[in-house]
């Protein structure tokens, strides 16, 4: 049984060094034209054995990592748009990740997003801390080894990378991982390894693909067993309209090997579609006009650009296989589907998402997060998607909402949108979509208290201060405290028997008038109908009066309040039916 290369990808924040990354791991293979020079791929760049061997003899040895796997398929296209979307079973067909990480920097939002995603994809990584050469004092030296260049480096920049690296560490526990600098891990299993790097002067490449490499081949062997008896199996990372061929999908083939000529099956928009393989491409780097070269057969792991009929509404992230079984493979895919595209018919929002990928991730959030979900799917947002979650806005204003993930906003759904005032929240960085969310949420709210606040007596419990009898009546001015709740003129205020004692005139502190106390607040208030020390004493607790219509009102807006609040209104109610 044969043993594929270990598919890596390479997450991180905007301007941490992704790409540069990848260009250095190319650019040393091509510019020094080691042995097995670096393989160019459709959405992938094959980094052979020799390579790594050559970027990394000056430390293999004292590493004691020797190779076996015969090198490692990088995915070009850097960021969780990538790992997403390489996707099998619920999980993802990325055998490892580097997160990179400015260690100048520090964390920022897509370092976190980064690190939600493969945690919750369970896919092993490492940490990649980038621009190194930016540390105060740091001399770049001639070496592709970040030991070797940090040994020749002052005492002072040694702490300084120290200090970063335990910033790092110490950031990464507050998300559960423990961590430590690569070469003091005792346990990979156990530790995260962080790796000290310069993608700008390649100090560190050699540790990071050896690493890459010698933990893929050691903790995930089974994972890299090649089925050359079962068909070949891929997954869509990208949909391409190309000129003079039209629709085309690249593909990640991750076990067996794929021929021109294949059958495969795929995810489309309307459920799972065949086709017959015309060509495998590859792309032309001889200088030649032709873009694309023509490949009989591929085999896993490998990128390849796949031309063929009826590939116009594939999707991203579908998975893809040659039939063996077509009523299996069919039913086998339609399994994976079901698992992330669904309608229920309670409530929730509605999740449109530009692949199956980041869908997946979304709902994983989502579920995390308690915001139930009514409808998930890939495509547009539509004027039915907003005409959905205005009909759950009628049960749950809350809920009915449309979370657009990195698609296009039809303008008839925009339109709907405007008409019924359903938000449609759109980000195009996925743990964005939850706060964007949440802040509408907490905007919403404040707006809809703020309108009760106006109509409607607020729940609220208050305290009569001992020693602030200001004036025995007509009116009465004395001294309380908001024990819970919100207080304004006009309200009326009852006893625990239920006994109406009379309406809030004014509220004062420190002779300034106030238009609402809060929980917390001691002020002066009067009342006209009442007389201290006859019908209130010190000490004395009081509610908010309400009516009977009052309170029904109440139980529709029940979920402004806090859990505090909810308890006062029921004590109200109880006061109030109990003097019906």
């Amino acid at each position: 049984m044969s043993i594929r290369s270990p598919i890596i990808v390479v997450l991180g924040h905007v301007d941490h060094g992704k790409t540069s990354l990848l260009d250095a791991i190319r650019g040393t293979s091509i510019a020094k034209k080691e042995a097995g020079d670096i393989t160019q791929m459709i959405g992938a760049s094959y980094v052979s054995k020799e390579n790594i061997d050559e970027i990394s003899k000056s430390i293999a040895e004292k590493m004691k990592i020797k190779l076996v796997v015969h090198g490692i398929l990088f995915i070009d296209t850097p960021g969780h748009e990538a790992f997403v979307n390489l996707r099998e079973r619920g999980g993802s067909i990325a055998d490892m990740a580097i997160l990179i990480i400015d260690i100048t920097q520090g964390f920022q939002p897509q370092t976190i997003e980064s690190l939600k995603i493969l945690k919750n994809a369970k896919t092993p990584f490492l940490i990649a801390a980038n621009k190194i050469d930016l540390i105060n004092g740091w001399k770049a030296r001639n070496t592709n080894s970040c030991l070797d260049s940090l040994s020749k480096q002052s005492e002072h920049v040694k702490n300084n990378v120290d200090n970063k690296i335990y910033e790092l560490i110490g950031k990464l526990s507050e998300y559960g991982f423990d961590s430590e600098r690569f070469d003091r891990v005792t346990n990979f299993t156990k530790q995260l390894g962080i790796v000290p790097l310069s993608a700008k002067t390649h100090e560190g490449l050699a540790e990071i693909l050896l690493l890459i490499a010698g933990l893929s081949q050691k903790f995930l062997e089974n994972e890299l067993y090649l089925h050359m008896d079962q068909g070949a199996k891929g997954s869509i990372i990208e949909v391409k309209d190309e000129r003079g061929l039209g629709p085309t999908i690249n593909v990640i083939i991750y076990d067996g090997v794929l021929s021109e000529g294949d059958e495969v099956l795929f995810l489309g928009k309307n459920g799972v579609k065949k086709t017959k393989v015309r060509a495998l491409l590859e792309p032309n780097l001889s200088g030649a006009k032709e873009k694309f070269i023509r490949v009989g057969q591929i085999t896993a792991a490998a990128g390849v650009k796949i031309f063929a009929p009826n590939l116009e509404d594939a999707i991203c992230g579908s998975p893809l296989v040659v039939i063996r079984d077509y009523e299996k493979n069919k039913a086998e895919i339609e399994t994976q589907i079901k698992q992330i595209i669904f309608e229920n018919s309670g409530l929730g929002v509605v999740v449109k998402t530009d692949s199956l990928g980041s869908m997946e991730a979304i709902l994983k959030l989502l579920k995390d997060a308690k915001i139930p979900v009514k409808i998930a799917n890939v495509g547009s947002v539509t004027k039915n998607d907003v005409l959905i979650a205005d009909n759950v806005s009628v049960q749950d204003k809350y809920v009915g909402v449309v979370f657009a993930f990195n698609v296009q906003i039809l303008p008839d759904a925009k339109t709907a949108s405007y008409e019924t005032k359903v938000p449609i929240i759109y980000s195009n960085i996925i743990y964005k979509l939850i706060d964007n969310y949440n802040e509408w949420k907490t905007e919403k709210r404040e707006i809809e208290k703020k309108e009760i606040l106006e109509k409607m007596p607020w729940p609220c419990k208050i305290r009569v201060l001992p020693n602030c009898f200001f004036r025995a009546s007509k009116p009465a001015i004395f001294g309380i405290e908001v024990l819970i709740g919100k207080l304004r003129p006009h309200f009326r205020i009852m006893n625990e028997s239920g006994i109406v004692l009379g309406e809030i005139k004014t509220i004062q502190k420190e002779k300034e008038t106030l238009s609402i106390a809060e929980e917390g607040a001691q002020v002066a208030i009067s009342i006209d109908e009442i007389i201290l020390n006859n019908d209130i004493y010190e000490g004395d607790v009081l509610f908010t009066y309400m009516t009977k219509d009052e309170l029904k009102k109440w139980k529709e807006k029940i979920d402004v309040l806090n859990s505090e609040e909810k308890e006062i209104l029921a004590q109200v109610e109880d006061f109030v039916l109990v003097r019906i």
